[in-house]
């Protein structure tokens, strides 16, 4: 009798554990690019609206310090995924010996790089940088492309006096004045000036896709492991995180919460305003409403790293294929903005 009793406790507690099993998540670590804020949201809605859940993953997503670190964090192994600036990422891959990190779904369709000035500097188009002082942080994304953006528009690099600041100075010393110009994410800059007491019809946002910079912005890249052993998983997170820039993109009032949760210091409205932004000249494009989030371009991608090619000297050139793989997008009718 005991043993049947206990034979019968061993059945009772396999059927308890197996839907425990079943429900076992594969850990997945996400390295932001930037602080928890407003254009961030997407990736916290999947994990709030429980669509990495579906998928089987269980996702942590840490804050970044500019948007080229996310490469070697993911190259590394640290992390698996990150959400990192492409074209920094056509720069690494030029070192054969690097780690093949691969974008596998393109976020920013125009990216955010930015000259932001204020009225009153008098700098209304890209040669009224002469003369003039120019912040930038050294591992800025934005600044990363100044070297295009002067060719692009004819700038004598030799009149603009560039001075290295940090980030969290940067906003500020533009609006004490203490700099002319700077380089930036355009929504962030121009949301954190908003927060320096400058009113918005004082701010003036050259954006460098429309001066000439056929580029594309941040994507989320992967590292080669990951894609090698964990496609499926991999896949799983694109898909989930597709359905949390749709959902973003339906309810950006809603889809803010998420980010208030992870950052109670920030000010919703700020917030609001800034994913709003984002989402209007970055997220949604005519390409995406066209074709649908995540894809690229060929062509477009292999014209951006012939322009990458004006500043920097390649020794590896890498093609259209090393950096971006479309092999984990779900079909084009899942990706559509709705």
């Amino acid at each position: 009798m005991r043993i049947r009793s206990i034979v019968l406790g061993a059945l009772c507690a396999l059927v308890v554990a197996a839907p425990a099993a079943a429900q076992k998540l594969t850990p997945v670590r996400f390295a932001l690019d930037w602080r928890f804020e407003g254009p961030a949201a997407p990736f916290f809605v999947a994990i709030d609206k429980g669509y990495y859940k579906a998928e089987g993953l269980n996702v942590s997503i840490d804050p970044g310090a500019g948007s080229v670190e996310g490469i070697n964090r993911v190259a590394s192994g640290a992390y698996e995924v990150g959400f990192a600036d492409i074209n920094s990422l056509i720069k690494y891959r030029d070192e054969p010996r690097n780690n093949p990190v691969k974008a596998v779904m393109m976020v920013y369709d125009a990216p955010a790089f930015a000259i932001i000035t204020l009225k009153k500097t008098g700098i209304a188009k890209p040669k009224d940088l002469e003369g003039k002082v120019l912040g930038a942080p050294a591992p800025d994304g934005a600044y990363a492309q100044w070297p295009i953006f002067v060719r692009a528009n004819k700038i004598d690099a030799g009149k603009v006096k560039i001075e290295n600041v940090g980030f969290p100075v940067r906003e500020p010393m533009l609006a004490q004045g203490k700099v002319d110009a700077i380089t930036g994410f355009w929504f962030s800059s121009f949301m954190n000036l908003r927060a320096q007491n400058v009113p918005a019809s004082e701010i003036v946002v050259l954006m460098m896709r429309d001066y000439g910079l056929d580029l594309y912005g941040n994507a989320i890249i992967a590292n080669p492991d990951f894609m090698r052993f964990n496609g499926k998983e991999l896949a799983g997170f694109v898909r989930a995180t597709i359905r949390g820039v749709q959902e973003t993109i339906r309810d950006p009032d809603g889809a803010i919460d998420s980010v208030m949760k992870r950052n109670p210091i920030a000010k919703r409205d700020v917030e609001l305003e800034r994913l709003k932004l984002s989402i209007e000249r970055n997220f949604v494009t005519p390409y995406v409403r066209q074709n649908g989030f995540g894809g690229v371009d060929t062509k477009r991608l292999e014209r951006s790293i012939d322009q990458i090619g004006i500043a920097f000297s390649y020794s590896n050139k890498p093609k259209a294929a090393d950096i971006f793989t479309g092999q984990y997008l779900p079909p084009r009718e899942q990706r559509m903005v709705k």
